[in-house]
């Protein structure tokens, strides 16, 4: 076995949700994507992806958007062609971001969450925002390059208590160990 490896190349984040009760407002999950350039890892976005928007050279897109969780299966997904992502990026986070109008909501109030992280057939991960029920938004999912450029995935879901606005502003800073 050879210890070459091409990494992480075109994967997809998909999330879902099932529909509000009769009479309740409509809950709605998006998907948030946010680039960060090697020069500042960790600091503000280089740019960031989400609803009616992709990245300035089409490697992020937003495949699937819905706003209030009808339908079958995954009810939004993004794409990331991080094997044609610009050498200028080390890291690409990407989140779920509960819309907070009109109602406030966190995961514990969201009926039958789900995300999954995979490329091609492989299923990365796999999550039901179970550890974040008191969340409104949640990072799902991290990539960066290694040492030798490749993109790693770093699996892991964690929670923030912010607006939309806040969240991707901040969803990316390094946290305390």
């Amino acid at each position: 076995m050879s210890g070459i490896s091409k990494g992480i190349g075109k994967v997809e984040v998909a999330v879902k949700w099932d529909p509000s009760p009769a009479g309740q407002p409509p809950t709605d999950l998006d998907l948030v994507a946010a680039a960060y350039r090697a020069g500042d890892p960790h600091g503000d976005p280089a740019y960031v992806v989400h609803f009616e928007s992709r990245s300035p050279d089409g490697t992020i897109y937003l495949n699937r958007d819905s706003r209030d969780g009808q339908g079958f299966g995954w009810d939004e997904v993004m794409t990331l062609e991080l094997d044609r992502l610009d050498d200028g990026y080390a890291r690409v986070v990407v989140g779920v971001v509960i819309q907070q109008r009109p109602v406030h909501r966190t995961f514990a109030g969201v009926l039958g969450p789900g995300m999954r992280v995979r490329e091609g057939y492989t299923v990365l991960a796999e999550d039901d925002f179970g550890g974040v029920l008191g969340a409104t938004a949640a990072t799902v999912a991290e990539f960066g390059r290694n040492a030798t450029g490749n993109w790693e995935f770093r699996p892991g879901v964690l929670g923030f208590e912010d607006d939309p606005e806040t969240f991707t502003r901040v969803m990316g800073r390094a946290r305390p160990s």
